[in-house]
């Protein structure tokens, strides 16, 4: 039996298809989205900035919004019929753009039948009040949920991956929106160069004291074209090997109280721009080994917190 009750299919932790289907009464599907907007940490001038794992400084798109919705709802159509959407504003910052801009996107796919919400994928520093005070129309009609990249709480990891704002920015943006009662996930990524284990468990317990709704769990992965590809071809600092990843996850979720969703729980790169690790590729596998792990320990998400 199931220890965890967060779960429909024998996970030990708070997944998004429980989190969905227990809200919704049935299967909702994220949808992601391609805006073309930038970043604030981007000088589209010099061609230079941006976080070091970020391989796009250029953001353009071949589809219209309307043309990448209905593709990915045409496919799911076939296996789920009667399903609902979630409108996912995934690349680069989705907040970094004018109001009337936003506007326009956002309600673009909030007008598309059976959208139920939306996703917005952004930065701390690149929410501003006219903005806000939107997004909290916008979360008293749909499921609004803002996405923010935190990635580390440690000073000196943050200015070597050049994220480009602090932890006080993190912390006061977090406020803002909560105290307009919007949902929030926060992304975090293992295995930044030269943090340890310890570095790694203090960001989530660091997060488990927040009044925060989700997390995303990712592993870092080096893609070409990046500063992170030059800087790890000329230090070749250490990278997480996948029993290294899968430990230092399940310590993590021990960690997390049970109400947090986890919206991800490892890295999904592009194989083809991928240089290391390797092992990404097989998402399965992973998400078998963590899993596996968890039983092996007779352990859950949270159980730390209880105890």
């Amino acid at each position: 039996m199931n220890p965890f009750k967060y779960s429909f299919d024998n996970k030990r932790y708070h997944t998004l298809n429980y989190h969905y289907q227990t809200l919704f009464n049935q299967k909702v599907f994220k949808v992601s989205l391609n805006a073309a907007f930038s970043c604030p940490n981007i000088n589209q001038k010099t061609k230079t900035g941006g976080c070091i794992y970020c391989s796009k400084y250029e953001n353009t798109i071949e589809e219209d919004l309307l043309s990448q919705f209905n593709r990915v709802k045409k496919i799911m159509l076939k296996k789920w019929p009667h399903s609902k959407y979630i409108g996912y504003f995934q690349a680069n910052s989705n907040t970094y753009a004018p109001l009337k801009t936003l506007k326009e996107k956002y309600e673009l796919i909030l007008k598309q039948d059976n959208v139920i919400g939306l996703n917005i994928a952004t930065r701390a520093d690149c929410i501003k009040d006219d903005v806000l005070d939107y997004l909290s129309e916008l979360n008293q009609k749909t499921f609004l949920t803002i996405e923010l990249g935190l990635q580390t709480i440690h000073h000196q990891t943050s200015i070597l991956i050049n994220r480009g704002h602090d932890l006080t920015c993190f912390e006061k943006m977090i406020k803002k929106l909560r105290s307009r009662n919007i949902n929030v996930v926060v992304h975090i990524i293992n295995g930044l160069p030269y943090e340890t284990k310890e570095m790694m468990l203090e960001t989530v317990k660091y997060l488990s004291q927040l009044d925060i709704q989700g997390i995303k769990i990712h592993m870092l992965h080096i893609l070409r074209n990046t500063a992170l590809e030059n800087m790890y071809k000329e230090k070749k600092f250490p990278l997480l090997s996948l029993k290294k990843y899968v430990a230092i996850v399940c310590d993590q979720l021990e960690l997390l109280p049970q109400k947090i969703v986890i919206h991800r729980i490892t890295g999904d790169p592009i194989i083809e721009d991928l240089i290391e690790p390797f092992w990404l590729t097989k998402k399965f596998i992973v998400l078998n080994e963590i899993d596996k792990e968890l039983q092996k320990r007779n352990s859950y998400q949270g159980i730390r917190v209880s105890i």
